[in-house]
């Protein structure tokens, strides 16, 4: 095998590997001006007879090389396989986490306003009680206001059904609070929403000033303020367990609505409908008092 140096300032040199062995020639090349002398050196480099080629040494010297280099890309090749699958349960595990923490957010805010509509409701009763005229206008208000649990179930079926998702998250303190926090949610539905509505349609207690004042709210306040105390206290054992923030339920709350093709004020505009409902519904019912009262 041969080698030329050459330097254009200078002579150059021509550098000769002789085969089977670790000798290099070099050759001194002068100037073309001064090509009268070649100078000509050997510089030999001995291997070891244990390491020539065909020596055993040799031989497990390869070997071992061979046996590293090999140790090595399995190292690479199943370690990067291990980060990247423990990259992937991470976030179906951050996934699964958010998706619940929302429906339990959801799940306080509905749940919370059925309260607020109960405290409403006993507030107008006070109003009648203190002024009896007042009957007419704020009885209809009265039968406008029925608590409901607004909620959906996918979010709890989806977390409850499958072991793999319980085991994906893998906090078995979690998946408890979680499971309290439902069950408590069922039975809010059951206890309050839906005792006082099967109240109303049986009773149909607004038809009369005494029905209405008798429609005692008391009892589903209490049931409701101690109900929500422990779905609340659930609720924030889990924020602090998975260390999610309210401003991340927030902004999950955003990218869910934006994949769902809804805007934050959709729900707004139900309100006040239900309202002009509710008055005209009153004045039609007024107008038919005073005919029947006209005819007798």
């Amino acid at each position: 095998m041969n080698f030329r140096v050459v330097d254009h300032r200078g002579p150059s040199f021509n550098l000769h590997l002789l085969p089977n062995s670790m000798v290099i020639r070099i050759k001194y090349v002068p100037l073309p001006s001064n090509r009268i002398n070649t100078d000509e050196m050997n510089i030999k480099l001995h291997t070891p007879k244990s390491l020539k080629m065909g020596s055993g040494m040799a031989t497990v010297k390869q070997l071992l090389l061979s046996v590293v280099a090999t140790s090595i890309s399995i190292a690479l090749t199943f370690g990067t396989a291990a980060i990247v699958d423990s990259n992937k349960k991470e976030k179906e595990k951050r996934e699964i986490v958010m998706m619940v923490m929302y429906d339990m957010y959801n799940s306080l805010q509905s749940l919370e306003r059925a309260d607020s509509m109960i405290h409403a409701s006993i507030d107008i009763q006070r109003q009648i009680a203190r002024d009896t005229s007042r009957f007419e206008t704020l009885r209809f208000q009265l039968a406008h206001n029925v608590p409901t649990a607004d909620y959906t179930e996918t979010t709890e079926h989806i977390f409850s059904s499958s072991i793999e998702t319980i085991n994906t998250v893998g906090n078995v303190l979690f998946t408890e609070n979680v499971a309290g926090f439902y069950k408590a949610r069922r039975d809010y539905k059951t206890l309050v929403c839906d005792s006082i509505a099967g109240r109303m349609a049986r009773d149909y207690p607004f038809n009369g000033l005494m029905e209405t004042l008798a429609f005692n709210y008391s009892f589903d306040a209490l049931i409701s303020a101690e109900m929500l105390k422990n779905m609340r206290h659930l609720f924030s054992q889990c924020q602090q367990m998975m260390a999610v923030s309210n401003e991340e339920i927030e902004a999950y709350r955003q990218e869910r609505e934006q994949m769902e093709g809804q805007s934050a004020g959709d729900g707004e505009t139900a309100s006040p409908l239900y309202e002009e409902v509710i008055r005209i519904q009153g004045e039609i019912d007024q107008a038919a008092e005073k005919l029947t009262n006209t005819d007798t």
